[in-house]
């Protein structure tokens, strides 16, 4: 039985169509809805992001990243044991079949290998990382498929500027494998179903049909508040359970959500600014992918180098959050 985890492949995959705030503060504006670039962008962070096309799904973007991720770790798709799909824009109503077993169709994986979807909001991805690392520690897989992948343009009401604006689409992945050496270093997972209603899709299928809003609602002030917060605790708590210390973070990869929640993550931790990695600029936020998505450009760019601590940590609608410290 093998001790420890680690990382051997990262990707990620953004649909080709790119709205910067100009496109879409004009497509809105043929709607009725006022916005700006300046406004946008003074709230945010955020300057553009991803939309994917009529027909294209979380599995295909999926796909995508998960190829590159096989690439980088030399793998074939069949030498994976375990898919672990993170997303909250599931290819089907209702969750089923799971995005993660249409990922294995798509990646003609025919070993008849676990697969399933974890649903934790933007925290997904740290989710599903850290149940992919207690599997492989305890013998029982030893090549796991982890994605974040999302469609958050399908959920957004472009009628209402405040929530509209923020969210993109993408996909990231991992290939995490049985390792002689540490590397995923730490793990912990935390949720408050109190704060449900904060961060929610508030509507609910009956008789075949939305009962209610199919459209994300958030409470832009609450979920701020209360996600420095905890944000904070858990990359301290994760920071413990590995015996180190904030100073020994090469880089810091948050959740992409908004810039100023970031900057307040980084500096209650007490990491550089110039140590964490921003994507959200470009990427707006891609939920459960934004982590991966910002992991894979930080790795390919040759920021993140072999050897060095990465502090991953994200929180979403639940209210869940986590973190995952990890040697690369």
């Amino acid at each position: 039985m093998t001790s420890f985890s680690k990382i051997i492949g990262t990707g990620s995959y953004l649909p080709p169509r790119r709205l910067t705030n100009q496109d879409l503060a004009a497509q809105l504006a043929e709607k009725g809805v006022e916005t700006s670039d300046e406004w946008i962008v003074s709230r945010s962070g955020i300057s553009a992001r991803h939309y994917a096309d009529e027909g294209v799904y979380s599995s295909d973007l999926a796909v995508e990243a998960a190829r590159r991720a096989l690439d980088m770790a030399g793998l074939q798709p069949e030498d994976i044991d375990l898919i672990i799909v993170a997303t909250s824009t599931p290819d089907f109503l209702g969750g089923f079949p799971s995005t993660a077993c249409v990922v294995q169709r798509k990646l003609e994986i025919k070993n008849e290998c676990a697969a399933f979807d974890v649903q934790a909001v933007c925290s997904g991805f740290v989710y599903a990382l850290s149940i992919a690392d207690s599997f492989i520690k305890s013998g029982a897989h030893r090549k796991v498929l982890v994605i974040g992948t999302e469609v958050f343009s399908r959920i957004l009401n472009f009628e209402d500027r405040t929530t509209c604006v923020l969210f993109g689409d993408g996909a990231g992945a991992v290939v995490l494998a049985e390792s002689a050496e540490p590397g995923i270093l730490a793990t912990k997972m935390h949720a408050d179903g109190r704060h449900a209603d904060i961060l929610c899709v508030p509507g609910n299928v009956r008789n075949g049909a939305v009962d209610g809003s199919g459209f994300l609602y958030m409470d832009g002030p609450a979920v701020f508040k209360l996600a420095v917060s905890v944000l904070d605790k858990v990359a301290h708590e994760t920071l413990k359970m590995a015996g180190m210390q904030a100073s020994e973070v090469d880089w810091l990869i948050p959740h992409q959500a908004n810039l100023r929640i970031m900057h307040g993550s980084a500096k209650k931790l007490g990491v550089p600014l110039e140590k964490m990695v921003v994507t959200v600029d470009q990427h707006g936020n891609t939920s459960a992918a934004s982590i991966p998505l910002a992991l894979d450009l930080a790795v390919r760019d040759g920021r993140v180098a072999k050897g060095q601590t990465v502090m991953m940590e994200g929180v979403g609608g639940g209210f869940t959050w986590g973190a995952v410290l990890a040697r690369m």
